[in-house]
């Protein structure tokens, strides 16, 4: 007996092939936008939006049962959450030795005080 496959209609494809158009270009006219936290959000979105669709229909995870897809997406949103955590840690780690190793810095305007900045003032 020969092995009967889905066959999904080409519509589809097609009409994720315009969106993915469509937001390529929504995502390269944000070069044109004001760099800040609004442009930021809109080039992550778009970039989610496209992975997303790429992921469903093009490797045909839309048409998998739920384990399969737990599967395959949960590892890597497991490492992300991971990778997250490892970034605040390390800023609270960054900050800890700023605070507690280095030197205080002076007010702008003002001499740290001591012989060397008596020595810069007069080298300028």
């Amino acid at each position: 007996m020969a092995a009967e496959g889905q066959q999904h209609p080409l519509k589809i494809y097609f009409i994720i092939w315009g969106l993915l158009f469509l937001f390529s270009g929504a995502s390269y006219a944000t070069d044109f936008m004001h760099h800040g936290l609004f442009r930021w959000g809109l080039i992550l979105l778009f970039m989610i939006l496209k992975a997303g669709f790429i992921v469903a229909i093009f490797m045909h995870m839309a048409w998998e049962r739920l384990a399969l897809i737990y599967a395959i997406l949960g590892p890597p949103v497991v490492l992300l959450v991971l990778i997250g955590l490892m970034a605040v840690e390390g800023d609270y780690t960054e900050l800890a030795r700023l605070t507690s190793f280095s030197a205080p810095l002076a007010p702008a305007g003002h001499a740290a005080g001591g012989h060397e900045a008596a020595e810069h003032e007069a080298a300028r």
